[in-house]
């Protein structure tokens, strides 16, 4: 641990290029009347083109065992135009029907490349989404004007550090969500990155259960508290929701007040884990995480509620595409790794710790540990010693982990396990 800042200095002097990069903006908007009439009818036809192209998939692929291409689903889009019963096709913009047509083959690519499921078919119960490109819309002084409206769509923004009547999105897309809330959201071409200035610090995160992170400067981030009054309410409006007759209004009224719930307790953990994450990057080069199989921990039906509920998988990824962007540095520590067995003094390894043992003695050196914050100052050794040689590192612009060179000897010693 004493020459974790050389590291770093070597670390560091990889070249940093200045790769372009997609940033969204996404606010609330509110749409008047006459606009959401027109959106309602755009999210249906999406989710009937989606829905007809996905069924087509499938029967071509259990009959013939081919798939469908983007053109392919393009010329038949246009059949379903001609089609009498789908006359309501030619009635809405025809951009938000190619663009899903292009996301269906983005997520069929994705499929096949194991980074994502099958796709599903859409239901007019989920969230709603319409994607418009430049041909479609068009900004003017701050005003966003779409395709078949006759008004400007109002919203709120947010980020008074983006000039708005400068902005030159490639794409919007409006959604609404089942509380029946309306979003919009820019996509812009963000030519360079902002880094921030370098502060020479490294740490290392051990996320848990009992706490949501614990770092390797002996700080604990605490779960929200706020969380558990929002799921207690949340049980008793779906017990509620329960007891409503179906069909009828009350029902509806019922469902909608889930909706909303849900979408609180979203937005409170997106709010904290993006605050989490940001103060990370922030204050930090370099962070060393473990390379957790959250997939396979929801499995353990103990832990699966807590795990779903922290939210590692998100703050991971927001870790990635903001070290990405602010020109930090993001390591993995391989899962199997014993960080909390292993002391971070001398090295010795445990035969076996049980979770419930919070802290413990080092029998080699005496040293008193933390489970967590042993577990912490572990992975930043570790996840230094493979990125001063340049492996298992997510820099800006590369999205694969660089191969390690060399390989440094370790600091550490390995211990003698206690029979």
């Amino acid at each position: 641990m004493q020459c974790a800042s050389a590291r770093l200095r070597h670390f560091c002097d990889y070249c940093r290029d200045n790769e372009g990069m997609r940033t969204a903006f996404r606010c609330r908007a509110y749409p008047d009347e006459t606009q959401q009439a027109v959106l309602a009818r755009t999210f249906g036809c999406v989710r009937v083109v989606w829905n007809m192209t996905l069924a087509a998939r499938r029967f071509r692929w259990e009959k013939e065992r081919k798939g469908i291409t983007y053109a392919e689903s393009d010329r038949a889009l246009t059949l379903m135009k001609k089609d009498p019963d789908l006359a309501y096709l030619n009635k809405v913009s025809s951009v938000p029907l190619q663009q899903a047509l292009r996301h269906q083959n983005a997520a069929f690519e994705a499929f096949y490349a194991k980074r994502a499921g099958y796709p599903r078919f859409k239901s007019r119960r989920s969230r709603q989404s319409a994607t418009y490109t430049r041909s479609a819309f068009r900004m003017r002084e701050g005003q966003l004007w779409l395709a078949k409206t006759s008004a400007p769509l109002r919203f709120v923004w947010s980020w008074s550090q983006t000039d708005l009547t400068g902005l030159n999105p490639t794409s919007v897309t409006v959604a609404k969500d089942p509380s029946g809330r309306w979003f919009v959201t820019f996509q812009v071409e963000a030519p360079d990155r902002i880094p921030l200035p370098s502060c020479g610090r490294s740490v290392g995160v051990d996320l848990g259960l009992k706490h949501f992170a614990a770092l390797s400067t002996g700080e604990k981030i605490e779960h929200p508290r706020d969380w558990e009054r929002h799921e207690k309410r949340l049980k008793r409006y779906q017990r509620r929701l329960a007891r409503c007759q179906k069909s009828s209004r009350n029902r509806v009224k019922a469902k909608t007040r889930v909706a909303r719930t849900h979408a609180r307790i979203h937005d409170a953990r997106r709010d904290f884990l993006h605050k989490a994450s940001t103060n990370l990057v922030r204050q930090f080069d370099v962070i060393a995480i473990e390379d957790l199989k959250v997939s396979g921990m929801v499995r353990n039906h103990r832990i699966a509620r807590a795990v779903s509920t922290t939210g590692w998988a998100e703050f991971r990824a927001m870790l990635e595409y903001k070290s990405q962007r602010y020109g930090r540095y993001l390591t993995t520590v391989d899962r199997w790794y014993p960080s909390s067995k292993t002391c971070s003094s001398c090295g010795y390894l445990l035969a076996a710790l049980n979770l419930s043992t919070r802290d413990w003695q080092c029998p080699s050196c005496g040293t008193h540990h933390d489970r967590d914050i042993n577990a912490a100052k572990n992975i930043l050794a570790e996840g230094l010693s493979v990125t001063a040689c340049g492996g298992d590192v997510r820099r800006a612009g590369t999205i694969q982990p660089l191969s390690p060179k060399k390989q440094e000897p370790r600091l550490v010693r390995a211990g003698i396990p206690v029979p």
